[in-house]
Order: C-alpha cells, then sequence, then structure tokens
C-alpha cells in the first residue's frame, strides 16, 4: 500500500468519526436549544485527539475550523467539512471552512480571508446579531459568552456601561436590552465599530446614550481618566495579543493585565463591577497585582454546556468589585 493511498484511507476514517460524532451531538443538543432561541452553537471542539476540528452551527450554517499544525496537508479539512455537512443535510454553499492558528504569531487571525461581505442575522435567545461565515476566522459572535451575556444584561438597569474591545458589541446589545442607562463600546477596529453600530440597528436599540469610539484601547483608558469618566458596570475582554500597527506596540495579556484591570478601575465607581476575560489557555492571574475590593473566578458559571470540555477550557471569566473609597 502507497503512503498516499493509506493517507487517504485514514483520512476517510476520521471523515467518518467526526460526521458520527457531530451528527449524535446535533441531534443531543438541536431541540433544546432551538426552545431557547439559540442558533449559534459549538457541536464539535477537538474532542477526539487525531481530529483537529472545531464545528460550529450557524441555523443551517456550517463552520468547520482546523487547528493548523505542520503535519496539515490541504486535502485534510475539506474532506473533514463535506463528511460534517452530509451528515446534517447541510448543503456545500452553507459550509464554511476556516484554519485556525494559535499564538503570539498569530497574524492571519483577523485577517480578511474571503471578501463576500455577507452578513446573516443569528437569533440568541431574544436578540439577534449578524454573523459573517465566510471572510473572518471569527464568524462576528463569540456564542462562548452568552451565559456571561446574561449576567450582564441582569445587572445593568440604570448603569452607565462600558464595553472594551467590544468586537461586535453583543455584550453592548445585552446591556441596552436591560435597560443600561448608557453604553459605550471602544474598539480599535472601524469594521467592529461598524458592526456594533448594526447589531444595535437590528434589535431596535440605537439611541443616543449607546455610543462608540473607535480607539487603541490604552489610547482610549488615557483620555478617559483625564476627562473624568465614570462607570457603573464594564466588560474587558481583550485578545490574548495584539501589535497596534501606527506605533508597532506589542500587548500580551499574560504580562499586560495588571496595567490594564488596574487603569479601568479608575474609572468605575465605588461598589461597581467589572466582567473580565481571556481566552489565553494558560493564564494565570495573580490577585495580588489588582486594586480591587474582590476578585471572583465564575469561569464555571459563564461556560454553557456546547462549550464544556475535558480537553480545555474556552476562557476564564472573572466578576470584580472595586473598592469603595
Amino acid at each position: 500500500m502507497t503512503f498516499a493511498m493509506e493517507t487517504s484511507g485514514k483520512y476517510q476514517a476520521q471523515a467518518q468519526m467526526l460526521a458520527n460524532r457531530v451528527k449524535k451531538r446535533f441531534k443531543h443538543l438541536y431541540k433544546r436549544f432551538t426552545k431557547q432561541n439559540l442558533e449559534v452553537f459549538r457541536l464539535y471542539d477537538w474532542d477526539i485527539p487525531e481530529i483537529r476540528a472545531v464545528v460550529d452551527w450557524y441555523a443551517g450554517h456550517l463552520v468547520v475550523g482546523e487547528y493548523a499544525r505542520k503535519q496539515s496537508t490541504s486535502d485534510w479539512l475539506p474532506l473533514m467539512g463535506k463528511a460534517v455537512a452530509q451528515a446534517l443535510d447541510v448543503p456545500q454553499a452553507n459550509l464554511h471552512l476556516k484554519i485556525r492558528k494559535a499564538g503570539i504569531k498569530d497574524g492571519a487571525r483577523y485577517r480578511r480571508i474571503d471578501t463576500k461581505n455577507k452578513k446573516i442575522p443569528m437569533w440568541e435567545r431574544d436578540l439577534q446579531f449578524l454573523v459573517n461565515p465566510s471572510d473572518y476566522v471569527d464568524t462576528g459572535l463569540f456564542s462562548d459568552h452568552r451565559d456571561t451575556r446574561t449576567m450582564v444584561r441582569q445587572m445593568a438597569r440604570g448603569k452607565n456601561f462600558l464595553n472594551l474591545y467590544c468586537y461586535t458589541g453583543a455584550f453592548t446589545c445585552y446591556a441596552a436590552k436591560g435597560g443600561a442607562a448608557s453604553t459605550l463600546s471602544v474598539d480599535r477596529s472601524e469594521t467592529a465599530i461598524t458592526w456594533v453600530k448594526e447589531n444595535l440597528d437590528l434589535n431596535k436599540l440605537s439611541a443616543p446614550c449607546h455610543t462608540q469610539v473607535q480607539m487603541d484601547t490604552f489610547d482610549f483608558l488615557k483620555k478617559a481618566v483625564r476627562l473624568k469618566h465614570r462607570y457603573d458596570l464594564a466588560v474587558v475582554d481583550p485578545p490574548s495579543y495584539s501589535t497596534t500597527r501606527m506605533d508597532n506596540k506589542h500587548f500580551d495579556i499574560a504580562r499586560d493585565y495588571p496595567f490594564l484591570l488596574n487603569q479601568v478601575f479608575t474609572l468605575m465607581r465605588p461598589g461597581s463591577t467589572v466582567f473580565f476575560s481571556t481566552n489565553h489557555q494558560n493564564f494565570d492571574l495573580a490577585e495580588n497585582k489588582l486594586d480591587a475590593a474582590d476578585i471572583k473566578e465564575i469561569t464555571r458559571e459563564t461556560i454553557p454546556e456546547d462549550y464544556v470540555s475535558k480537553k480545555k477550557q474556552i476562557h476564564r471569566c472573572w466578576r470584580i468589585t472595586c473598592r469603595e473609597y
């Protein structure tokens, strides 16, 4: 048997295993999530050691990603995607394949990989969010934080809410829906800020009290401290790594989180709440480096069942209470 034939046979077996696993998982989750009006959820995340894939359901669309490594071959991901799509009767046009890279050298993650410019509304309970399954590795909605967003909504009434690294504004929409007195969403990406506005419009939440700022977070914090901004509730969910184009500044969450969070705390009213989250897989939070009254890890409470994994935690999350001065 040639190496090519051996590899082909192995890939076919893996594709069938993945398809079987995803079909079983879909059957387990779909009816229950439909009752909750959840159209976006995870079906598979590297559960089988040799199948380094992630599969997400988007209301009849499938996003299938491969965790890339040096041994990856170009025919593996299309084969996995085809098998999963056939198992769930998803047409080829609704199958979206992505290569996922990890680590500090992951410069390609946030770059455009296609130009279809097609955003599709997806329900998450009683809110809708626009997703773009084709053009970027990330689609515009991180559904692993849907329960964290509910926590924010429950606390938002009458509050001035700050959303740093806001991405497409899902937390902002939840806070606005929860009756926040105001929201301010900050992101350095013009694309993200436009997306926030579209999501607010989609949910009929646009109002002068819900504003957006396109700016680097640290530049914003410096300006906000000077202007004496004050907030009652905040979400800080930064990328693990980033580099600013203008001055080539490097951000590393493992190194820079104390400075970042302590700067945020200076904007918060006494006794207010900050939700801090990271998906960095080797993150260690040292409480003694943070000037806060109380720090409670709430990771378990914020990870939905479709993201629970023995292999890794999709994110970690803390609820931080600011000091009473």
